[in-house]
């Protein structure tokens, strides 16, 4: 518990220190201060039940989002409550609907947790996939509230299941119900006695193909991807971008392609257009342009956020960013569309990426060398092309209903 505590500390003392310098850090500093703000602005009505969620990030939002309209169709009674503990979720969706209040969460202290109950005096509080915050967990078990996990996912090298782990293991007792992702999370927990668990999938999968099913056109991107092969490269970082661009400049076959940053610095765009041996343009930019300068471009910098989803129905292919650093970015967005998928080496974490490289739907590339290898025997064989993304299409199809599976336990 100390240990616990002095953590907290001291990441709340380090993204204070660089907040001056770092934007995300200064959102988050001045969103956990204000997060009372917009209870002020629209109240909770006290007569209601209230339904809290809790996303970390934009991806677990979206991963969470058909769970949250789903309880609000099935309880329209019920107020709901959104946290989000990262400003790229909360700067994203502050503004969603589907929720009456959206706001940051507090750090995890136990001052804090007794004041955000207060404030929201939840029935039920949902986390989703990853956020296991003991203070505002115990808070919820000592005051009785129903408390949920979903789309949550185990492994056998997190804290829970090391022999000192008892800690954490603990944070585990205080949830109601968790409903996990896979099997080997079911046999995880059980291991250690956490009997209170059921296998339901992936929320991702179920709204994934919500997003397919209302994909919104673009005029422009269609007008200026034409009849040629498209490549899709989603939430690219400067490493991906590395391997991408020789890739690009030595590529000679027809291509235009779509590149959409995970994070919106113009001056990191600019760089990336001045290294690049084809004519390249901005979105922000298309109505500026002359007819003669729109054709030339093969490469087209999405410099806004919240288009991904939508751009993929106009790929042939998708590159998926982040699996050259860090992680792997969200892949099923651009599988429910039937996109063969290439992406960097670090994807062994994501089930998903494992299953559709096992399947021959998605491409593992360690270098430009493996990336001009792979696209270019896709690019001149067809119905390879085709059965790559014909997997990818099906294992998404195959994987939905996780939504379904976790609100039938309200009813």
């Amino acid at each position: 518990m100390l240990l616990y505590n002095l953590s907290i500390f001291l990441y709340g003392l380090a993204i204070r220190l660089v907040a001056p310098f770092n934007r995300k850090a200064r959102l988050l500093v001045a969103g956990r201060a204000r997060w009372r703000e917009p209870f002020a602005l629209k109240p909770l009505d006290l007569a209601r039940p209230v339904a809290w969620f809790h996303a970390a990030s934009l991806g677990e939002f979206e991963q969470g989002r058909p769970v949250i309209e789903a309880f609000r169709q099935q309880h329209p009674d019920y107020q709901i409550v959104l946290s989000f503990f990262s400003p790229s979720g909360y700067e994203v969706r502050k503004n969603y609907a589907g929720a009456d209040v959206v706001t940051y969460l507090p750090a995890d202290t136990a001052a804090n947790a007794r004041d955000w109950l207060a404030v929201v005096r939840p029935q039920k509080a949902f986390f989703i996939k990853y956020e296991f915050w003991y203070h505002y967990l115990r808070a919820l078990h000592e005051a009785g509230v129903e408390t949920i996990s979903f789309s949550a996912i185990f492994r056998s090298n997190q804290f829970f299941f090391k022999p000192w782990g008892g800690f954490y293991r603990k944070l585990l007792t205080y949830f109601n119900h968790i409903f996990v992702q896979n099997q080997a999370s079911v046999d995880l927990l059980r291991g250690i006695g956490i009997t209170q668990v059921t296998l339901a999938g992936d929320t991702r999968f179920d709204r994934v193909a919500q997003v397919a099913a209302g994909k919104r056109a673009i005029p422009e991107v269609a007008r200026f991807v034409g009849n040629d092969p498209v490549l899709v490269v989603g939430s690219a970082w400067a490493a991906d971008m590395a391997v991408l661009i020789p890739f690009l400049n030595r590529f000679n076959q027809p291509l235009r392609v779509i590149i959409a940053p995970h994070e919106i610095h113009p001056d990191q765009i600019s760089g990336w257009q001045s290294q690049l041996r084809k004519p390249s343009i901005l979105f922000s930019a298309i109505d500026q342009l002359t007819d003669s300068q729109f054709a030339d471009a093969q490469c087209l910098f999405i410099d806004n956020i919240g288009m991904l989803t939508s751009l993929y129905q106009y790929g042939t292919f998708a590159f998926i960013g982040g699996a050259f650093g860090k992680g792997l970015h969200n892949c099923l967005e651009a599988a429910t569309f039937g996109l063969p998928l290439f992406f960097g080496p670090n994807y062994q974490k994501f089930q998903e990426a494992i299953d559709l490289v096992a399947q021959g739907g998605a491409f593992p590339v360690q270098s430009t060398t493996d990336l001009s290898l792979i696209v270019g025997d896709l690019y001149k064989d067809a119905p390879a092309r085709e059965r790559a993304g014909a997997i990818c299409q099906q294992y998404v199809a195959h994987n939905v209903g996780a939504t379904e599976k976790i609100s039938s336990s309200w009813q």
